[in-house]
């Protein structure tokens, strides 16, 4: 089983088969002088990054950056056992999540916290990264990854504190991680391009992830290139259904969070209420209910979800502490 999609640009995409599902999670591979990785995607998926970077003919010696978007152990959970085949290789992360790499223990416990007993099907293992083999870009620093093309970094929280966004010189395109949402390939056959927001917990913001999709359009980008999952060539309408549905997302949460008390129930009610908004919306453009994009589209709301919550409570909290 293994797919690899070349998307033009000396940049092609393995799908690594998360959650063992296609077009779910995967890594960019930038055939330049220096070849570059963006995500590992989680520990599972190593070996079939392995054999598909075999099938590209690419020897692993000849890596020489891995770049993490963010932490969260879907994109980066793998990189310290990918490490162990890539000698001369080094990771390239956010100032924010170098620590938790060098010593992933709150890492493991946040995922534990969120995934409970899936958590060693979906992860496991998760290998420490040794500092001296991680480069922390800033926000606006740039990598020369071959003679005419250069990577720039930018500082986009929102989705996590910890999060960077990657601009290609020769692509004019985004890696994005989770920034601006989550690509539905699934609805692709449908001839429908959908897309939502990831709010997962613990420092989903708002205003922070609207403030990063203004950048992207301010930088021109002409192609964003999703953690979840594959290539956009419509930009404009990626940013579109993001502010349709974040508010959205924040309403619901914000009607569970007055009706319920429990931290459990108001998650379970907001996921509820988003997925009924889902429902109807796709319904109307003629998604049955029985298509198998609502699993995975229940999955992430139901994560999306803990983080919009944990957002309301820390909202509460500094409100009752005059912040």
């Amino acid at each position: 089983m293994q797919s690899i999609s070349e998307l033009g640009y000396r940049i092609s995409l393995i799908d690594g088969f998360d959650l063992d599902r296609r077009n779910r999670t995967g890594t960019y591979v930038i055939a330049d002088t220096d070849i570059t990785l963006v995500e590992t995607s989680a520990s599972p998926s190593i070996p079939h990054l392995l054999k598909g970077l075999d099938e590209l003919g690419i020897a692993l010696e000849d890596i020489t950056y891995i770049i993490l978007t963010h932490i969260h152990l879907d994109h980066a959970g793998g990189a310290g056992l990918f490490l162990q085949h890539c000698p001369n290789a080094k990771v390239i992360v956010h100032p924010k999540g170098a620590r938790h790499l060098e010593d992933p223990t709150r890492l493991i416990a946040g995922a534990k916290a969120v995934y409970g007993e899936d958590f060693n099907k979906l992860f496991d293992p998760i290998l420490p990264i040794s500092p001296e083999r991680m480069i922390c870009k800033h926000d606006r620093e740039t990598l020369q990854t071959g003679d005419h093309s250069e990577l720039t970094f930018y500082d986009t929280p929102g989705h996590a504190n910890h999060h960077l966004s990657i601009f290609d010189s020769i692509s004019k395109g985004m890696f994005s991680g989770d920034t601006v949402g989550i690509y539905y390939r699934e609805l692709d056959e449908e001839g429908l391009e959908f897309y939502l927001p990831s709010t997962s917990p613990n420092q989903f913001n708002p205003e922070a992830m609207l403030a990063a999709a203004k950048l992207y359009e301010s930088l021109g980008v002409e192609r964003i290139y999703f953690g979840h999952y594959g290539m956009s060539e419509n930009p404009k309408e990626v940013y579109r259904q993001l502010h349709y549905w974040l508010p959205i997302f924040v309403e619901a949460a914000k009607s569970a969070f007055s009706e319920c008390a429990a931290f459990e129930d108001r998650v379970a009610a907001t996921s509820k209420n988003i997925f009924t908004e889902v429902a109807a919306h796709l319904d109307e453009k003629g998604i049955s209910a029985d298509h198998p994009v609502f699993e995975i589209i229940s999955l992430d709301l139901d994560v999306c979800s803990m983080g919009l919550i944990d957002y309301l409570l820390k909202q509460e909290q500094n409100n009752q502490l005059g912040f």
